[in-house]
């Protein structure tokens, strides 16, 4: 639990006050493939050393607020708990205390392939500890039989019109998913809060199952004339069901999915999808209603359009330079964009101070698979020149890319070419994360919800402004 540990070296607690959930903790002989059974005793764990923690230190000050974070879309506030990831400014995304490259490493892989498979990454979020090969085996096949999508779901997305784009719905399905919601279900009913837990792991299992038939049925009735998507395999892996629904067959673009999804799977609990799925989750709107709500966030292009719009300004730089641009004219067509009030897209990051991991798990993927591709190379010059302008800029605190500047490269050398699709298949990632952050929400009894706001005047009168 990367971020208490943080506050934990600041206010130096003792290890035997609060022992908090991690890697460096975990239990490496657990050879349970029950995920949910675990669940119950790491949470039983939890709770006490929270309430420990909170008893020792529930008053203590960790921060403050200025006026210019209530204006500034509340940058760096400490003010959330988020169990499954922690984003250091400097090291990067840290999943339960791993880096990208540790993950790359340590996590299961397919037979025969090179890259972590996103079930393994689900299960270190939800309980800290690195799977076993069997563990991850297991989940896959859980989810394969899991799968399979209400009528009226299937009704529905079949006869959405062609111009509703596809966040739009894979949105709405997931919605209409609730139908099979065992939280809501059981809450009409009236349940001890002591299973709302329980109840959402089972939801979030049903729905993380379920979004790659519901955003494969959205790209197929889209962009291949409603083709089937045909027969789940419970003996392949989410990503390879996937890729398959979607109609790829390369080997290679299986196993860019199974990076992709991983890494774009959780980035701590400020983003916009991740907070408002927190958020809706947090007045015990069921795991379908609090995902599809944090997905109209991911909608929005200052969150998950933005790979979209690297493929844009990088069309439209060869359209105008062509396809052999040297370094002087790239920094010229750079210079001009920033002159004409846009940004470089791809570039940049909210809290990231370096050159964003995901990226270069990306690009070390391209360097292998795809190093002469004309785009690839392109986004690489990218690299050498935008960083330098946008220091001599001086406005910029990250002038690095980000995870977007790569991502949708890759996607178009498979042949996925389409590219208001692209945040749909980070919304099928992102359930891993916020998923698991609500099942622990639900674990800790995290209660609803509801900061205070200010008016201008209220805050005139607070400073003491004249």
């Amino acid at each position: 639990m990367a971020l208490f540990r943080v506050f934990a070296n600041r206010l130096f607690v003792q290890p035997q006050i609060f022992a908090p959930l991690s890697v460096s903790s975990r239990n490496l002989t657990s050879d349970t493939t029950d995920l949910k059974g675990l669940m119950a005793k790491k949470i039983i764990e939890h709770q006490k050393a929270v309430k420990k923690f909170r008893e020792v230190y529930g008053s203590k000050v960790i921060g403050e607020i200025t006026v210019d974070q209530i204006y500034g879309g509340m940058r760096g506030m400490k003010s959330l708990v988020t169990e499954t990831s922690h984003l250091d400014p400097e090291e990067g995304i840290r999943f339960r205390d791993l880096t990208i490259p540790d993950c790359r490493e340590q996590l299961p892989k397919a037979a025969g392939g090179e890259e972590p498979l996103p079930e393994g990454l689900f299960w270190l979020l939800m309980t800290g500890d690195v799977p076993t090969a069997e563990q991850v085996k297991h989940l896959s096949k859980q989810w394969a039989e899991m799968a399979d999508l209400p009528s009226h779901v299937v009704t529905m997305l079949n006869n959405f019109p062609s111009n509703l784009h596809p966040m739009s719905q894979f949105s709405a399905a997931i919605t209409a998913c609730n139908t099979e919601s065992k939280f809501a279900k059981a809450y009409s009913e009236g349940v001890s809060k002591t299973l709302y837990w329980e109840l959402t792991f089972d939801d979030a299992m049903s729905l993380i199952a379920k979004l790659p038939p519901i955003a494969a049925t959205i790209y197929r009735n889209l962009y291949r004339d409603g083709s089937s998507i045909g027969a789940i395999d419970v003996n392949k892996d989410w990503s390879h069901n996937f890729t398959s629904m979607l109609g790829y067959q390369e080997p290679q673009f299986t196993e860019l999915m199974r990076l992709y999804l991983t890494i774009h799977s959780d980035h701590e609990g400020g983003n916009v999808s991740a907070h408002t799925t927190h958020l809706v989750g947090s007045a015990l709107s069921d795991p379908y209603l609090s995902f599809a709500a944090g997905m109209n966030g991911l909608a929005g292009p200052l969150h998950g359009l933005a790979n979209q719009e690297v493929l844009v300004w990088l069309t439209k730089l060869q359209k105008e330079l062509g396809n052999d641009v040297t370094e002087e004219q790239l920094k010229e067509f750079v210079w001009k964009t920033l002159k004409s009030g846009q940004v470089i897209p791809g570039y940049g990051h909210a809290v990231l101070r370096k050159t964003d991991p995901r990226y270069v798990a990306q690009r070390e993927f391209a360097l292998k698979h795809l190093p002469q591709d004309s785009m690839f190379k392109l986004v690489s010059s990218i690299y050498k020149v935008v960083p330098p302008v946008l220091l001599e800029l001086g406005k910029v605190k990250n002038p690095w890319p980000n995870v977007d500047a790569h991502s949708g490269v890759l996607l178009q050398y498979y042949g996925m070419t389409e590219m208001q699709f692209y945040t749909v298949l980070f919304g099928v990632s992102r359930a891993l994360g916020v998923m698991a952050s609500l099942v622990w929400d639900r674990g800790l009894g995290l209660p609803l919800e509801r900061p205070k706001s200010m008016t201008t005047d209220g805050l005139h009168k607070l400073v003491g402004a004249v």
